[in-house]
């Protein structure tokens, strides 16, 4: 009886060859043989020889890496990279963005995270476009119970790749104390879901501020004269987070100051740029010309002087 439910239980815990996480199990069953550390171990010449990094990479590299002294860890990090589908540019570029991934626990660390996201419906295929934004994204274990928040506010693992490589710490954020609350306060005003991600792409941070920073943001955004709920604002808000509030303000009391323009002035001189793509915050402003009105000055000042590309 002893011996019958011993196999039924094995039997239970084998994953079957069918199952997604087959070969992870596989690797993982598969015992390293135990290396002891080697002194003369030489990190550098491991990261060109090995993990493809060109010499200077890898001197920069092998810096965060002075306690690995032997191939054991980094050679069975390669091994399960390797088979989960990235290629050895993807695996180098990885290594040159967070080189202590070689020092991570296949068992402990990156099988954990995989299997989650597989969890998740994510192929092995997609898992690779998420480990390759690097930053050690892959490391952190909160990447798997964040990722779905993300998908259901940018659409897709293609919406949000492109997002990662510019904002690689937004995935371990706190959702509930930093990032949801920015995304509250956004929708507040007036930006859906689409808006917010066009956003954060010409904007990166912007979900990771810290959320009382976030709203002297929007009340800066306000100080120019734009509503929330209208077109203009998320224009505004931008503005605000690529260049700062002490700058915008800065800029707003010169044009004040220099022109005499009264606060909706400076706004239309601020925003129409905006709308069309630029920015005149960081523009050589016109002297103003005789017989110009101030609002024909603001507005000659936006049209004509407006050379600072504002990517959205």
């Amino acid at each position: 009886m002893l011996r019958l439910q011993s196999t039924m239980l094995t039997r239970l815990l084998s994953p079957s060859p069918a199952s997604p996480v087959f070969s992870l199990y596989r690797l993982l069953s598969a015992k390293a043989p135990l290396i002891p550390p080697n002194p003369s171990f030489a990190v550098e010449e491991y990261l060109v020889a090995t993990c493809g990094l060109t010499q200077a990479q890898a001197l920069k590299a092998s810096g965060k890496l002075f306690r690995l002294k032997s191939p054991t860890k980094p050679d069975a990090v390669l091994a399960f990279l390797s088979d989960l589908g990235l290629s050895s540019a993807d695996i180098a570029a990885l290594i040159t963005k967070d080189p202590l991934v070689l020092c991570a626990s296949v068992e402990k660390t990156l099988a954990p995270v995989v299997v989650g996201l597989t969890g998740h419906g994510l192929s092995h295929a997609e898992i690779a476009r998420l480990v390759s934004v690097g930053r050690f994204t892959f490391r952190c274990r909160s990447v798997v119970s964040n990722l779905p928040y993300y998908l259901s506010l940018f659409g897709s693992i293609d919406n949000l790749v492109p997002l990662l490589r510019r904002s690689y710490g937004l995935l371990d954020r706190s959702l509930e104390k930093v990032v949801k609350p920015n995304v509250a306060l956004l929708r507040e005003c007036g930006l859906g879901d689409c808006d917010i991600s066009r956003m954060c792409l010409s904007s990166p941070s912007v979900l990771k501020i810290n959320p009382e920073r976030f709203k002297a943001m929007v009340a800066c955004a306000e100080g120019l004269g734009v509503l929330r709920g209208s077109a203009m604002f998320r224009y505004a808000l931008d503005a605000v987070a690529f260049h700062g509030e002490e700058k915008i303000a800065a800029k707003v009391e010169y044009l004040k100051n220099t022109f005499r323009w009264s606060d909706a002035e400076v706004g239309i001189a601020i925003m129409r740029p905006l709308a069309e793509g630029k920015c005149l915050l960081d523009s050589c402003l016109h002297e103003p010309r005789t017989g110009m009105g101030t609002g024909n000055i603001a507005l000659d000042s936006a049209s004509k002087r407006c050379t600072q590309p504002f990517v959205l």
